[in-house]
Parts: C-alpha cells; structure tokens; sequence
C-alpha cells in the first residue's frame, strides 16, 4: 500500500483509476478500507484516492494531539503537495467533511468541486452542556473500552435498520481498528468545530448528501449546509443511516458520478 512521508508524519492511502482526482476523506470511526465500493467503482471514471487520516488505518499517529480540524486540513495539504496534486474534487463525510469543509474555505483554488456527505456541525449544533457530554463520552470511550467492544456499541446507531449482516460486520471490523491518537484528536476537533460563518463563503460547486435514516447527523442537519452553502445541490440515498456510502454505494456512486459530470472539469 501506498505510504506518502511528510515532515512529521506517514500518510497511508489507496488509490485506484486515471483522470480526474477525487479524494476522500472518511469519518471518526473509519479508515480508508470502509471506502472499498468507492475504490473499485469510481475508478472507472476518476482518479480515486483515499487516505488514512493521521492516526488511523496504516498512517502514523500523531505526536501531539490535534484540536481543531485546520489541522487535519494542514496535513491534507501537505499530503496532496507530496503527490504534486494540484487540482482536486474532494469527497469528505461525517468528520472528513469538517475537513474539507476548512481546506475549500482556505484553499478554493485547488477544489474544482466539494461533495460532503452527513456532515456534522460539530460543537455549533450543540448546547455547551451536550458539547462537553459527547466530548467526555467519547474519550472515556476510547481510553476504557477495547476497540472491538467501541465498535459493536458504536456501529449500531451508525446505520439503518436495513443494514445486512454483512454491512454490519465491515463496520465493526473496520471501526474496531480505531487508535487514540486519531480518535481522541478528532474528538477535540469537534468539540471545538464551528464553521456556520465560513459556509456561505464557499463557492465551488457543491454536493450535499445524507443518508435518509440517519441518526447521526440527520438529514435536517444536511439541509442547514444546503441552505448555506451558496448554489449546493441536495441528495438523499434512501433507506440507509449515516453510513450511506456502506449501506447502498452503487447509489451513493451515481449520485457522485452525476454531480461531478456536470462540472467543467468533472469529465
């Protein structure tokens, strides 16, 4: 597997296809093996890459823990210079769109399109009160439960009910290789995650998508993006929960395909 090696860190990926370049960016409680449907689909059409994110997957852990998402975009940024990328469309869900989300506010000239799906808006869609809640329950989380005993308590609420049994056991596999490093770091970050002021800022063409039974971040919180990201465009893969790209990825994928069809450099 690929490995990118930066000033302070070891960028795992995979990659797959030609054209066009469409980086993906996973959530909290995956890596970039939950993006295989994605992988082995869009690659007939774009350059598919998907990283790791620090402290996750085969990427490095991080030194010192990261508290706000600019610094996960830094590294983004650091990570798509040592490709000598220079002109992307970048997929980001759950956390990853907070990512993408921060880069595109601060690196428009390098997105041709942005596509976040379920994202969250962090700390600004929460009291102060559930903020430090969920904060806490997360780190007593990952400090005192094992990862695989994290992700059977975890996974359940991260899809529909029509997940198969198959579907079920990818997510458990994949979110029961979670480490401190990324996962604590990623729980600072959105704790601290407010970014409803630079939203209206973005001016690349924009895809918002949701899963229909999401719990997580529900569809009502894609429409608040959708409504403030200037000219985004809505999709919502039906019967399926936060993990829509697991639970139904051939729609998933058409949704992107179609999107990124109709931009000028989409083909």
């Amino acid at each position: 597997m690929p490995i990118s090696h930066l000033n302070d860190l070891s960028i795992h990926y995979q990659e797959s296809g030609n054209g066009q370049v469409l980086v993906i960016l996973h959530g909290l409680g995956n890596n970039s093996q939950s993006w295989k449907h994605q992988l082995s689909q869009l690659s007939e059409y774009y350059r598919v890459i998907v990283w790791d994110a620090p402290g996750y997957g085969g990427s490095s852990d991080l030194k010192e823990e990261f508290h706000e998402f600019s610094q996960f975009a830094n590294v983004l940024k650091e990570f798509l210079d040592s490709l000598g990328l220079e002109f992307i469309n970048l997929l980001g869900h759950s956390m990853g769109s907070a990512i993408a989300i921060d880069f595109t506010s601060r690196f428009p000239q390098m997105v041709n399109s942005l596509i976040i799906s379920d994202a969250t808006r962090g700390a600004a869609g929460l009291t102060k009160e559930d903020n430090e809640q969920k904060l806490q329950n997360r780190l007593n989380s990952i400090d005192h439960l094992e990862p695989s005993e994290l992700a059977r308590k975890r996974v359940k609420a991260l899809l529909s009910p029509n997940a198969s049994t198959e579907v079920i056991k990818e997510a458990e596999r994949i979110m029961s290789q979670v480490r401190p490093s990324g996962y604590r770091s990623v729980s600072y970050s959105l704790s601290n995650l407010n970014q409803m002021e630079i939203l209206s800022s973005i001016s690349v063409p924009t895809l918002v998508m949701c899963g229909e039974l999401d719990q997580v971040t529900p569809v009502s919180e894609s429409q608040i993006f959708h409504e403030l990201i200037p000219n985004s465009e809505f999709a919502i893969v039906p019967n399926t929960g936060h993990l829509c790209y697991q639970e139904d990825p051939k729609l998933f994928n058409q949704f992107v395909v179609d999107f990124l069809k109709k931009q000028p450099n989409g083909q």
